[in-house]
């Protein structure tokens, strides 16, 4: 089998930030998932399960009910290897924007203050599986790194689109 596009990203020189992984046409509409890649692969420790959980509960909240993008947002939710997340956005959007908005959702996280939306048996598959103290944490630390040293480009990949079909906007 072909290796997929973003197993061709050399992710042991990866850093936490922005990037556009892909872009894919359906229909009319183009539609971009972005790699929210909050720690560095194989070089820290992966995000904690319970924390990433209630991130993804509160930024999906977060990103569906804010009155500018909640009819491009797509998907919102984790990596398997626990290091960030997709959102996949109908539309193509360069990566600092999608910064700020990542920016005002993490600093939702930071602030949040009440009971994890769709906490549970009923709303959730594992409702029990939630750490709001360490999801704040986290979130806090992913503002800090999008705010020092911004990365949006994969290491290793040429612009504006190369063999992989990856393809990316400035910044």
């Amino acid at each position: 089998m072909e290796l997929i596009p973003s197993f061709q990203v050399d992710h042991r020189n990866l850093m936490p930030g922005i990037y556009i992984s892909r872009r894919d046409n359906i229909g009319q509409e183009t539609i971009t998932t972005y790699d929210i890649r909050m720690t560095a692969p194989n070089q820290e420790p992966a995000l904690h399960v319970s924390a990433i959980h209630t991130i993804e509960h509160i930024v999906a909240t977060y990103l569906r009910n804010d009155p500018e993008w909640k009819e491009r947002i797509v998907y919102w939710g984790p990596m398997g290897c626990l290091t960030g997340n997709y959102l996949i956005l109908k539309g193509e959007w360069p990566c600092h924007v999608v910064r700020d908005l990542m920016l005002r959702a993490f600093s939702y996280v930071v602030e949040y203050s009440q009971k994890v939306p769709g906490t549970t048996p009923a709303t959730c598959g594992n409702y029990l599986l939630h750490d709001l103290p360490m999801a704040k944490w986290e979130a806090a630390r992913y503002i800090e790194r999008l705010t020092t040293d911004f990365h949006c480009e994969y290491p290793g990949i040429e612009r504006p689109e190369d063999a992989t079909g990856l393809a990316f906007h400035d910044a």
